[in-house]
């Protein structure tokens, strides 16, 4: 007798991430998507849908796939090659938080084995919100603020997982789902909380860990870092300061007071020339300058590109170069996170920026710490 196939759910937040380069740190709410559209933001989530799904694609006979209609998954689904079965229904180019909620709903319904969800936080906590832990939920990375633990690294690795778990098993772990205040986090001030848990295919060397902060065993060794980047800088060049406090610690050093702390700033001649910015205003200031990036990883994650500072966008990394990217990490960071990680929207980036980085631990303290 020959077995059931499995079911797999697929829901898409297609708002999802659009207002990382643009600088809006999120698309919570109308208001703030129309300004993101207004800034130029273009859909994320779609993308990298398809890119997840593409690394499912050996299992299309083998699988169910269910999704939601139009922009939710279905066509997304269609795109990578699936024949899916579309239930529910919404009003296109107008979805919201409540859909996301019905489709979990319907799917835990429909008995499916896992659900595949593109989004952020946010999407992941509606998700629970409407079945708890009674099916295992992975999530794709396509949010801004991506500090849950159900996220794979990458798009192609939350297919993999996908995959894996449908054909072989993987054992579940229990794991927090995150969300932050948007509008805090706009104001420079992050107020997590814990939104429930999710069972998630454990998978650890594929699905990120939770967010972590710094301590104040680091707060020597972010001046210590600081100084040294202090003396490294030259006239005339410059700076794209990514979000962090150990990043913070440089425009500290530096005597500017108004740095944000979860944004983007541009700093050239010692001085803060522009705030909190864009993808579009980043590239305004580098263009036919000498530039450096100065990126910290985020701790336990290990990410230095596409977590929180997707302003710093593939374009911005092409024309600064790989060879003028400063990453900082105190000592203490990095034993909870010895290899660094990207995940910048662009594969062939990714890929290209593997390797090995020079990240600065102290005072005129470097160490070799590697990208996977």
């Amino acid at each position: 007798m020959q077995a059931a196939r499995k079911k797999l759910g697929l829901i898409v937040n297609p708002i999802a991430g659009m207002g990382g380069r643009v600088g809006l740190k999120g698309t919570n709410g109308r208001d703030t998507l129309k300004r993101a559209i207004s800034l130029g933001a273009k859909p994320v989530s779609p993308g990298r849908a398809v890119e997840a799904l593409k690394k499912l694609s050996p299992l299309r006979g083998e699988i169910q796939l269910i999704t939601y209609p139009r922009e939710m998954g279905e066509d997304e689904a269609r795109e990578a090659g699936f024949f899916p079965e579309v239930m529910g229904k919404i009003t296109p180019g107008q979805t919201t938080a409540e859909d996301t909620v019905k489709a979990a709903r319907e799917m835990r319904e429909k008995g499916v084995d896992l659900i595949l969800a593109a989004g952020g936080d946010g999407t992941m906590g509606d998700i629970i919100g409407a079945v708890g832990t009674s099916v295992p939920i992975l999530g794709i990375p396509a949010g801004v603020k991506l500090h849950s633990a159900c996220f794979a690294n990458t798009p192609e690795a939350a297919g993999m997982i996908a995959a894996r778990f449908l054909r072989e098993g993987l054992p579940l772990r229990e794991v927090e789902v995150m969300d932050i205040d948007e509008d805090s986090y706009r104001e420079g001030r992050l107020s997590a909380r814990l939104k429930g848990f999710a069972l998630t295919p454990y998978e650890p060397t594929m699905v990120q860990s939770t967010k972590e902060g710094s301590s104040g065993l680091d707060l020597a060794d972010q001046r210590a870092i600081a100084r040294w980047v202090f003396e490294l800088m030259e006239p005339d060049c410059t700076y794209i300061l990514g979000p962090g406090t150990t990043t913070r610690a440089v425009a500290e050093e530096l005597g500017i007071k108004n740095s944000t702390l979860l944004g983007v700033d541009i700093i050239k001649n010692y001085k803060l020339v522009a705030r909190d910015v864009n993808e579009e205003q980043i590239l305004r200031e580098i263009e036919g300058k000498k530039a450096v990036i100065i990126v910290s990883p985020i701790g336990r994650q290990g990410f230095i590109f596409g977590r929180g500072n997707q302003q710093i966008s593939p374009r911005v990394i092409e024309l600064v170069g790989k060879e003028n990217i400063w990453v900082l990490a105190t000592p203490q960071k990095l034993k909870l996170t010895p290899v660094l990680k990207v995940d910048t929207g662009d594969s062939d980036l990714d890929r290209r920026l593997r390797g090995y980085f020079r990240v600065i631990t102290g005072y005129r303290e470097m160490r070799m710490v590697k990208v996977e």
